[in-house]
């Protein structure tokens, strides 16, 4: 009822003056949301995850460890929803939901007698003050790199807006705060200066010696030899980043260790398909330079075929050539496809990806189910097929806000038993 009548009141406002009230209404849902499910997050220990990457997978491993350790979670994330045994789909093409469902899922926690709840927060959410009225006890930093530029103006407000996340916890109203950041990144002395109660930091150097390998990572966690079924360098961050998180809840190693060997990855996250093929199949979301680099590094030593689209239709252009450089430094073979174009054409995104591309000519096939066909088609025994930027993202979005229903894992399952 409440969403109603705010909703009702925006479409009655003048666009030039919603404009200009525009933070004093998503102020106001924000603080209506918090009064109207009674304040939830004062009766749960809420733990909040940013960065430019390896949110959605922190959470996961968060949960994962406070599963083991006993407790009942909820969970917010670009993947999923869950309170305690209840999970759902996240189909809202955002990671960090409106107010009213944000708030409404919390209540859901208190009532199903969570103890915490992990949150994906990001810098997008809070342009829109999503993030406002909820109570934290524990803040994460994965990583910063540019991101989101054209919404937000620059890298600078970029991380403004994630600043202005941490800086939710200084003004949280719980005890025992604890801010937790990547200490092997260059920005963290700016979210550390946030607040100054308690600060945990993580490094690389925690877990000397480690390895990455395709089939897993090693590493040793206070004397303790760690195997975990998950790949890549950044998942070494990730995990880290879990493990200061539950151990600043007074999770004890033996059990941390547990849930790390036990957990296997979570969808569209180097997710790997298996379909009775001979060769490998890796969905990932990758959708920055960054991110896509260390992706492909994790695949060196395979023939790789890679499928990717750039970026989403009217922003971040500045990656589309950036982008495709790294395919062509890392991929044998490329094809080029369509992504989420919104309502920029799809073929000129594309040719931005492709200027990038100097050695080789890649594949252009628009049709991303017939790209992926035509993957599958090319691909020898012992080769790796690696399809990025959707990860698990349940639509195409197009033109006007047309939403095309797409899972690049259930597209690459059916194109490989079909072939």
């Amino acid at each position: 009822m409440l969403e109603k009548i705010l909703r009702k009141i925006r479409e009655l406002t003048p666009r030039t003056i919603f404009a200009f009230l525009q933070p004093i209404y998503h102020w106001t849902i924000s603080l209506s949301a918090a009064i109207w499910y009674r304040f939830p997050s004062r009766h749960l220990k809420v733990i909040a995850v940013t960065g430019t990457k390896g949110k959605s997978s922190t959470t996961e491993i968060l949960n994962a460890i406070l599963e083991e350790a006993g407790y009942k979670t909820g969970l917010s994330n670009t993947i999923r929803f869950k309170v305690d045994e209840v999970s759902s789909e996240n189909l809202f093409k955002m990671s960090m939901p409106g107010r009213m469902f944000l708030q409404r899922l919390l209540g859901r926690a208190v009532e199903h007698g969570c103890k915490y709840f992990i949150l994906e927060m990001t810098s997008q959410g809070a342009l829109l003050f999503r993030h406002k009225f909820i109570q934290l006890d524990a803040f994460v930093l994965t990583n910063i790199s540019p991101e989101h530029i054209e919404a937000h103006g620059s890298y600078e407000k970029y991380v403004q807006a994630k600043l202005n996340l941490a800086k939710s916890l200084g003004k949280s109203n719980k005890k025992d705060r604890v801010m937790i950041v990547n200490d092997d990144d260059k920005e963290s002395p700016r979210f550390l200066a946030c607040m100054s109660d308690r600060q945990l930091t993580y490094s690389l150097r925690d877990v000397e010696p480690y390895e990455v390998k395709k089939a897993g990572l090693t590493f040793v966690l206070n004397g303790k030899n760690v195997n975990s079924p998950l790949s890549g360098l950044f998942n070494i961050y990730n995990i880290l980043a879990a493990i200061t998180a539950a151990r600043s809840q007074g999770i004890s190693d033996e059990v941390i260790i547990r849930a790390i060997e036990k957990f296997s990855g979570i969808p569209g996250r180097v997710e790997k398909i298996e379909a009775g093929q001979d060769f490998q199949v890796i969905v990932d979301y990758a959708h920055t330079p960054d991110s896509l680099e260390k992706l492909y590094q994790v695949f060196q030593s395979s023939r790789n075929i890679c499928i990717l689209g750039g970026t989403g239709g009217g922003r971040d252009n500045w990656k589309r050539k950036e982008m495709g450089h790294i395919a062509d430094t890392y991929c044998d073979e490329i094809i080029l496809t369509d992504e989420d174009p919104y309502d920029e054409d799809p073929n000129k995104i594309v040719a931005d990806v492709a200027l990038g591309i100097k050695t080789q000519r890649p594949t252009i096939i628009m049709d991303r189910r017939l790209a992926i066909r035509e993957a599958v088609k090319r691909a020898k025994t012992g080769d790796a097929i690696l399809i990025t930027g959707k990860g698990t993202d349940p639509y195409i979005m197009s033109r006007g806000g047309s939403k095309i229903p797409w899972s690049d894992a259930d597209v690459a399952r059916e194109e490989i038993q079909k072939s």
